[in-house]
Formats: structure tokens, C-alpha cells, sequence
């Protein structure tokens, strides 16, 4: 039996995870959006995969681009998850405009955590396709993450270890 998609939404809320913005630039043009379906694929070779919706925007240009930056963001920087979101794009023509920007082959957000990669393959997955990428250069930042979970921005606290 198929699960039901408002199921499938509503287990997925309860999943906490890294808030990234993706970044590009090309013969595509510059474009940037938040994304929340990233993760590690392998270290050996360093390889990513995010997941964009087919009909986005941001899928255009990473596929015509063949590159893309990560940048998992720092838990400050809601505002900027929020302007990569879309939120603003009725106030602004650019989304990159007052952004901190590190601005190499690909713009880098300042203060985030960058894996810039190359596009090794496209995986059509229902609405969104696979964009799996061969990390090219790390840059770490010594910044907490901002966190994603029920529908809401978060910050990481480590738990308290108890003393033996």
C-alpha cells in the first residue's frame, strides 16, 4: 500500500536537518535557493547529492551550470535561508543583493560551511531530480549550523554530558 503524502510530509517534519542554500553560476546565469534534501554520498571519492524540484528555477541553472556550491548555513543566517527561500523575491530582483558573498567561480556565502562540486550525474526521482556532485574544494566554517525541524528554524545545543 502507497503511503499517503500528507503522511509522508508530516513524518518528514519530524526529521531535523542542516539548512543549505545552493549556489550557481554559468553560462546559465547566477541563481541561488534553499534547499532541504542534502546529504553525504560517499568520501571515497568526496561526493554529495541534493534534491531540487524539476519545475524550480534553481534546477535550471545547476543542470545548464554543471556546478553548484553547498552552503550549509550558520544558525545566524535564517534570514538569508529565508531570502534563498523565495521570501523576499517580491521586494528584490536579485537574491544574492546584500548577501555576504565569497565570489569565486561559484558565489559562496560567507560564514557557511562550502563544498563546491561538479555535477557527476542526474537521477529523475518523482518530482525532483537527483543532482549528485563530485566535491571539489571543502572551505569549514567554526560556525553551528542552522537546523530545520517542524516547520521551524533551530539551533543546535549539545547535550549536557554527565560527570561519572
Amino acid at each position: 500500500m502507497e503511503t499517503e503524502r500528507k503522511a509522508f510530509i508530516d513524518a518528514m517534519r519530524s526529521v531535523a536537518s542542516s539548512v543549505t542554500v545552493v549556489t550557481t553560476d554559468g553560462t546559465a546565469g547566477r541563481y541561488g535557493a534553499t534547499v532541504s534534501a542534502f546529504c553525504s554520498v560517499s568520501a571515497d571519492p568526496p561526493t554529495i547529492l541534493v534534491c531540487l524540484n524539476e519545475g524550480s528555477r534553481i534546477t535550471q541553472h545547476v543542470i545548464a551550470n554543471r556546478k553548484l556550491n553547498i552552503n550549509v548555513l550558520p544558525q545566524n543566517a535564517d534570514h538569508i535561508a529565508q531570502r534563498f527561500a523565495g521570501a523576499h523575491d517580491h521586494e528584490i530582483n536579485d537574491r544574492f543583493d546584500n548577501i555576504p558573498l565569497n565570489t569565486d567561480d561559484v558565489p559562496s556565502i560567507r560564514g557557511a560551511t562550502v563544498l563546491s562540486c561538479e555535477i557527476d550525474q542526474i537521477i529523475p526521482s518523482g518530482s525532483h531530480q537527483i543532482v549528485i556532485g563530485k566535491v571539489k574544494s571543502v572551505a569549514k566554517a567554526n560556525n553551528h549550523p542552522l537546523t530545520y525541524y517542524d516547520g521551524a528554524y533551530h539551533q543546535v545545543t549539545p547535550l549536557a554530558v554527565a560527570a561519572n
